[in-house]
């Protein structure tokens, strides 16, 4: 590729995935390249395309993976290939977040850059923990200020002497110089009594919040062991706060959901998750592809009225109805043919593609799929199977021995993606999971094959599971996974509010 390309400086927002814009997302959806930094929610990395390339440019406190002249390289040089990049960046590029210095950089070297802007976690950070930053009663100016600055250097670029006049201050990165910037403001005239609130991590699961007064904030913050990032906030408006902590009433805030699922499975089951007050970390294992048509072609012209479609999960519901369709042809063709599901999860499935199943498994586990083909007289009988060569599952083989013939029809085909493996065990070293729900039996599989026992006992240990339907369950019993429920009917928040509830394992 040639010529030159086109930079866009995006505020990715404070943590939370879905305060991002609408055109932020889409400059994650065009992007061949992303620069992101610590502070971005990976979630949003997950609307990219596949063949994106991803650079991490975080900076924690003592510790730049790139330091400021590398990333303005950085995004030069990609750019100067003729590539789209998306440099995602904390909150709003522009309130302290050196976006200007990048975006002088992109200037000076000739290339063509816009400015998304972003929430800010100076004004999202203190709404998401219950405190208005102006009140029509209380106050009705707003100062934000960067913490980074030594209080105490003799020239500051800080109005200190004007800062205990204004109603409401917001402190940025200001944790390390909280006790300077108490006692300057005390030094300057402000009343020690002032309402003052923490906000760690704000807008993510991690978010903890501790309140105290400009005289006493910063022995509580040591005392509850505040960590960066965090956001301080001085002002009467404070105290409402024990009335307007609206997100930490929510029945899944603070817990963090990890959803081993296909990447392709959708984002129903994470955006319940979200509104529950939970954060969703979707993780695939695996790509899944369409096979080439003429085997299905082959298969189907051999089947004639009367004999079994079997149907085992959610791919091979999708991978057949869009065969059909590239064919030319649609469910009008399975006239004749008798339909059959595993579960009834399945079986909602088909009735999603227009396919009414004619028989139900109950339960996907062999015996219970061997009992009832027995019952149902297909035993002896010919039974295709849509799904993948490649895969394992164990069911084929049970009811071959139980008289079955079976025949596996192709429909798709698996590529596996073991990067994904290595960003997940970063993520699990940093973050604590609450919950697991494992969606379907091959990302069962390529899960547990993309980490060694030790790392997968410690991942469970403390860890609800939910499998969505019994071919999860199975596959996950099989393997050897602790499974503490199955969730059998369609995705609903429901067994979710349940689970919210419960005490913690």
């Amino acid at each position: 590729m040639s010529g030159r390309g086109k930079v866009y400086l995006v505020g990715a927002g404070p943590g939370d995935a879905g305060l991002i814009t609408i055109k932020g997302l889409k400059s994650i959806q065009k992007a061949d390249v992303i620069v992101y930094d610590r502070l971005v929610s990976r979630r949003l990395l997950s609307h990219a395309g596949a063949e994106c390339k991803m650079i991490y440019a975080g900076k924690a406190p003592g510790k730049h993976v790139l330091n400021q002249e590398e990333i303005n390289q950085t995004l030069v040089e990609h750019a100067n290939k003729g590539l789209v990049v998306t440099r995602l960046k904390g909150g709003d590029p522009f309130i302290f977040g050196r976006g200007g210095e990048e975006a002088e950089a992109l200037f000076a070297a000739g290339i063509s850059f816009e400015i998304v802007p972003g929430v800010t976690a100076s004004i999202a950070v203190p709404a998401y923990a219950g405190i208005p930053l102006t009140h029509r009663k209380k106050n009705s100016s707003l100062t934000i200020v960067t913490g980074n600055e030594d209080p105490l250097k003799e020239c500051s670029k800080i109005p200190w002497a004007q800062l205990p006049e204004m109603r409401t201050l917001v402190f940025m990165m200001g944790l390390r110089n909280l006790p300077k910037i108490t006692a300057r403001l005390v030094a300057e005239g402000m009343n020690p009594e002032t309402p003052v609130a923490v906000v760690q991590w704000g807008t993510t699961p991690e978010q903890k919040t501790v309140q105290g007064t400009v005289r006493t904030i910063a022995e509580i913050v040591v005392q509850e062991q505040i960590k960066h990032p965090s956001v301080v906030v001085v002002g009467e408006t404070v105290d409402l706060r024990q009335r307007l902590k609206w997100v930490e009433q929510k029945p899944l805030f603070g817990r963090r959901i990890l959803l081993v699922q296909q990447r392709e499975y959708g984002d129903d089951l994470a955006d319940i998750i979200e509104e529950l007050g939970g954060e969703p970390v979707i993780h695939s294992t695996f790509e899944t592809a369409a096979a080439p048509l003429s085997h299905m072609e082959r298969v189907l012209e051999r089947i004639v009225d009367g004999e079994w479609l079997l149907f085992t999960g959610h791919y091979e519901v999708r991978y057949f109805c869009q065969g059909l369709m590239d064919m030319g042809k649609d469910v009008r063709s399975l006239a004749g043919l008798k339909i059959a599901a595993v579960d009834g999860t399945i079986a909602e499935i088909l009735k999603g593609y227009g396919v009414q199943a004619d028989l139900v498994f109950s339960k996907q586990a062999s015996a219970d799929l061997v009992n009832g083909m027995h019952e149902h007289g297909l035993v002896g009988k010919r039974v295709v199977i849509p799904g993948n060569s490649s895969a394992h599952n164990p069911l084929i083989a049970d009811l071959k021995i139980a008289g079955v013939q079976v025949e596996v029809l192709t429909v798709y085909q698996t590529v596996t993606n073991p990067n994904n493996c290595g960003q997940l065990r970063e993520r699990l070293q940093q973050n604590k999971i609450y919950g697991m729900v494992l969606a379907d039996a091959m990302s069962v599989r390529h899960f547990v094959h993309g980490f060694t026992q030790e790392e997968l006992s410690n991942l469970f240990n403390d860890v609800v599971v939910t499998c969505l339907g019994t071919t999860a369950a199975s596959a996950a019993v099989e393997l050897g996974i602790r499974v503490d429920a199955v969730v059998e009917e369609n995705i609903t928040g429901n067994w979710l509010q349940a689970w919210a509830t419960s005490p913690d394992k």
